[in-house]
Order: structure tokens, then C-alpha cells, then sequence
């Protein structure tokens, strides 16, 4: 137990500290004729693709890309078409267009690169993207699936691989209504094995992370993509 609880401390330290770490800008095409530039963080065989909200950018992604990288997987944190340099079909309104393509793209491109293993964590937009990406994808592209405050309007029960949803109890959209019960009915819909977090607040996907439930969380996605 005492091991346990020195990874948390340690994870949490650089979690909140952001201690350099190295990192590789790197490239790599869609199916559909696009080109998503992202961030890569760390080596080894556990790869983690981090696709961002609507409002933030891989860049975004720093700090828990540099924790998850100090676990032992390999991140690679992504723009969105319309995003940075990514570029694609449809990139004039990312929130309509069909993202799924970059995640599966980012997802592919780790398994090219020596990756065993590929998980998704989605935030929001990039949420229902990787929710949509493990719907189109091949059966053992993705492994695991990590949720923001994210669901796809496709048939949840074709999600692919292990999944958690996480969401703040009182997150809502602009015009008041609550997120959680298209979670929780997604949730319900969706394929084992399967976990769903409530936290409390009403901090919506990556601004779970500006808040005191952000060491919670970051150790909730690592014990998911940890476990065995």
C-alpha cells in the first residue's frame, strides 16, 4: 500500500508542478484526405491518443500528457482539423465535421509506431469523436476508452474496448440543460467492461482540471489505463 501511495503523491506532484519533459511534433494523414499535427510524450508499448474539447488545443493537454508519460505510456496529444496546423475536410466547423477520422488516424499511427495497445481519452468534442473513432474503428484498435463529459448520437453499444465516463454532476450545456442523463443513458447502452464517475461541481470536461477534482480524476484515468 505504501508503494501505492507514493505513485499517487509522485503522479499528483508532477501533475500539478509540470515538470519538463521531452517531447516530438510529429505528422501523419487521415483516410479522408486530412493531416492532424500533434504532440508525442514519452516511448514504450501503452499508447494514449488525447483528443481535445471545442475550446482548447493539444497543447492543452500538457500536463496530464507529461503524468500519464511519467506512468510509462507513450501520448500522443493531438489537434483537431481546424485546430493548429490540422487540416481536413470540413475543418471551417469542426464541432460538424467528421473528427472520428483524426482520432482513428492517431490511433493508427501509434500502432505503426510500435504501440501494443492504444487507449482514447476524449474530452467533450474530442470525447464524442473518440466515441465515434471506436465505433468505425476495427476490432482491437482501441483498448480503452475514456469519456469527458462525452457521448456519441451513433449506437453507443458499438463502442469498442474498456470503457469510463467521467462527468460533473451539474455540468450543463449553455442553455441549462444537464449533460449527465445523455451520459448515463450512453452509459446503459454501451458494451462491458464499463465504469461511470460522478464527480462533484459543474466543471465541464477539461476544466475538470482547473479544479479540486483534478487530482481525482487524473488518478481515476490512470488506474483505468493501468489495470489489468
Amino acid at each position: 500500500m505504501a508503494g501505492a501511495s507514493s505513485f499517487r503523491v509522485v503522479v499528483a506532484t508532477l501533475f500539478l508542478t509540470g515538470i519538463a519533459a521531452a517531447r516530438q511534433h510529429v505528422s501523419f494523414p487521415t483516410e479522408d484526405g486530412g493531416l492532424v499535427y500533434a504532440d508525442l510524450y514519452g516511448k514504450g508499448e501503452r499508447g494514449v491518443v488525447l483528443a481535445h474539447g471545442g475550446q482548447f488545443n493539444k497543447e492543452s493537454w500538457e500536463k496530464q500528457a507529461r503524468a500519464l508519460e511519467t506512468a510509462g505510456f507513450r501520448v500522443l496529444a493531438i489537434d483537431f482539423r481546424g485546430y493548429g496546423q490540422s487540416r481536413g475536410p470540413g475543418q471551417a466547423d469542426p464541432l460538424s465535421a467528421p473528427l472520428r477520422w483524426d482520432v482513428l488516424a492517431a490511433v493508427r499511427h501509434l500502432r505503426r509506431t510500435g504501440a501494443r495497445t492504444v487507449a482514447v481519452v476524449g474530452a467533450s468534442m474530442g470525447g464524442a469523436a473518440a466515441a465515434d473513432a471506436s465505433i468505425e474503428a476495427q476490432p482491437g484498435e482501441i483498448d480503452r476508452l475514456v469519456l469527458l463529459a462525452a457521448w456519441t448520437d451513433g449506437p453507443a453499444g458499438k463502442m469498442k474496448g474498456r470503457k469510463l465516463f467521467i462527468v460533473a454532476r451539474d455540468d450543463a450545456s449553455g442553455d441549462g440543460e444537464l449533460r449527465l442523463p445523455h451520459i448515463r443513458a450512453n452509459f446503459a447502452q454501451a458494451e462491458g467492461p464499463k465504469k461511470l464517475i460522478v464527480v462533484d461541481g459543474s466543471a465541464h470536461a477539461q476544466f475538470l482540471f482547473a479544479t479540486d477534482q483534478a487530482e481525482r480524476v487524473m488518478r481515476e484515468i490512470l488506474n483505468f489505463l493501468s489495470e489489468l
